[in-house]
């Protein structure tokens, strides 16, 4: 799973190591209560290793990373105008569901 904030790379984790449950479990589990249909995105949560090296796909779990390794956090939080791209590719390197391309975009209300 790679996460690209602002054209840089953020996190490269392996979705497959380290998880709990897998996408097939997850996917089975979530069909038992409602219906699914083509499109559906089933998330598992934060995308981490063990292997801190591999990086991260969440802000937060890095901030929290930064404070217990240097006492403090050095990440900042998105902001109006931040990008960011989130991008799974199979062993075969082919994407297996696309790109997630996005912007972060102030609300403007109107009505």
């Amino acid at each position: 799973l790679v996460s690209t904030l602002n054209g840089a790379e953020f996190g490269r984790p392996n979705a497959g190591a380290d998880m709990v449950f897998d996408f097939a479990q997850l996917v089975a589990h979530a069909a038992k209560s409602r219906p699914l249909m083509a499109g559906t995105i089933v998330g598992s949560g934060t995308v981490s290793n063990v292997d801190r090296s591999a990086g991260s796909s969440c802000i937060v779990e890095r901030r929290l990373l930064e404070q217990i390794n240097d006492g403090k956090a050095k990440t900042p939080f998105m902001k109006f105008g931040d990008t960011i791209k989130i991008e799974m590719s199979g062993a075969d390197g082919q994407s297996v569901f696309g790109a997630i391309d996005q912007t972060v975009k102030q609300y403007k209300y109107g009505g």
